[in-house]
């Protein structure tokens, strides 16, 4: 029993080494003062300091930011105002059949999703760059907020909108201080996971930007393309370290909300 119980954990272990012993190594030669990454020469921060100094890199990294938070944003709205249609919809078949398509979405392969927004664009007549990447960002993070905040509001015991409508609660009172208060973890997660699927998409982004404009995915992309530069080390180890900060943030954040309900609880 006690090798059985042990099993799990090294299937965890493999896995997590298999995931992070290339980022791991990656960030190592970042700190490399020789070209490559075969031989470690010396400790130097020179390939850091190259990216800080790479004017177009930091309005690059600038417009990924710009367009993850816009794109993060205007999804999380419009993703709320989905999954609460869905939520109220009475009609069972029409609520499947709207939750299956916002289901398909989440699992249709990337490329399909670029090339079909290239070709919407090429047709309405959208010039490709910022507008483009923002509009295709937030319809293809629209879903994963909606399925982010539909078991929040699945959780929700109906009674409680009885009660606050016994008590004299307009539709406005109900969706502020009963609704939305209580699925904000929902909403927070949709958010966070909308801004992380944005910062890192590439798929979508390669197929509807254009030239002049470019983001952090689609930039180291071009740079791998030209040859191994340990300028895309120190620049992915910038992106990892920002990604586990998100993360914490995240966590730190989720917890903070947690404990007060935890208080009411008790």
């Amino acid at each position: 029993m006690e090798r059985i119980g042990k099993l799990p954990k090294l299937y965890l272990t493999v896995i997590f080494i298999i995931l992070y012993a290339p980022i791991f190594y990656l960030i190592f030669y970042s700190f490399n003062s020789g070209g490559g990454m075969s031989n470690f020469e010396s400790f130097t921060w020179e390939h850091y300091a190259a990216v800080f100094e790479d004017k177009r890199l930091i309005i690059i990294v600038l417009n990924t930011v710009i367009i993850a938070l816009l794109s993060a944003l205007v999804s999380t709205a419009i993703g709320v105002i989905g999954a609460l249609a869905i939520y109220f919809m009475r009609n069972k078949k029409m609520r499947n059949a709207v939750l299956s398509l916002n289901n398909i979405l989440m699992v249709s392969p990337d490329v399909i999703i670029g090339a079909s927004f290239l070709i919407l664009f090429t047709m309405i007549g959208v010039k490709l760059g910022f507008a483009s990447v923002l509009i295709s960002h937030i319809a293809f993070s629209i879903p994963i907020v909606v399925i982010m905040v539909l078991p929040k509001l699945s959780e929700m015991n109906p009674t409680l909108i009885d009660a606050a409508r016994d008590l004299g609660a307009t539709h406005k009172d109900i969706m502020t201080r009963v609704i939305l208060p209580f699925i904000k973890p929902g909403i927070f997660a949709g958010f966070f996971l909308a801004l992380t699927y944005s910062l890192d998409d590439f798929a979508v982004t390669f197929f509807v930007t254009g030239n002049g404009f470019s983001t952090l995915s689609v930039e180291i992309y071009s740079m791998a393309r030209t040859g191994i530069s340990l300028t895309i080390n120190a620049l992915s180890g910038i992106i990892f370290v920002v990604t586990v900060g998100l993360v914490l943030g995240y966590y730190a954040l989720t917890r903070k909300m947690k404990a007060p309900l935890a208080g009411v609880k008790k």
